[in-house]
């Protein structure tokens, strides 16, 4: 049986990839810098000019720095690219999924959260997800920083010492195949495994 084919825009080291490749899709990839440890089709591009045709769905992680509280120099100015993303796959229509920070301009997005996953990081994300609802919030924190309101386990990847336990902990359970630093900005793939079952559940819907 063919696999429906998603296209993973901004895909970095493979996070979302991965569970959506779990789920059931192929996948290719697309992000402007090498990805030596991406382990599927890889097209080193322009997420915003890369033809949309012949896929699926497509997956967007547009990136963060524009609303991320963690920014490092907060004097830089980020450009916002998640709004010309979404106007880009909306304007195209397929079904597509964007991925952010919960600081976002993205209203409709549901909030997903590692703790919701039985994984040991925290890691909140934003999925808006179109043209189809995918579930109630998976995390019901009031704040959204890198370790609040789930008590004490997840306080070390908080601090500056999170390195060593997060090479030890974290990376071998989450991202095998990643290196420590790829890992840093990317999403567990246990986030995009779900919404890839819901998001095949909703194509099959159509094609009946």
């Amino acid at each position: 049986m063919t696999r429906p084919r998603l296209l993973d825009l901004f895909c970095g080291a493979g996070g979302c990839s991965v569970g959506y490749h779990r789920a059931g899709f192929d996948i290719v990839g697309v992000d402007n810098r090498p990805q030596p440890h991406y382990p599927y089709e890889f097209h080193q591009a322009d997420a915003l000019t890369f033809p949309l045709d012949g896929f699926d769905a497509v997956h967007a992680s547009p990136p963060c720095q524009a609303f991320s509280t963690a920014r490092v120099d907060s004097s830089v100015e980020h450009p916002d690219l998640l709004t010309p993303t979404r106007q880009r796959l909306r304007a195209h229509g397929v079904p597509y999924v964007i991925e952010n920070v919960p600081n976002a301009p993205m209203p409709s997005a549901v909030v997903l959260c590692g703790s919701a996953f039985g994984l040991p990081l925290i890691r909140h994300r934003m999925f808006e997800i179109v043209p189809f609802m995918l579930i109630p919030d998976q995390c019901f924190a009031k704040r959204y920083g890198r370790a609040t309101d789930h008590g004490p386990d997840y306080a070390p990847y908080a601090r500056g010492s999170w390195r060593d336990r997060w090479r030890i902990e974290v990376l071998p359970v989450v991202w095998p195949w990643m290196t420590l630093e790829e890992s840093g900005q990317a999403i567990p793939p246990a986030y995009t495994e779900l919404i890839g079952h819901h998001l095949l559940a909703h194509l099959g819907g159509v094609a009946a």
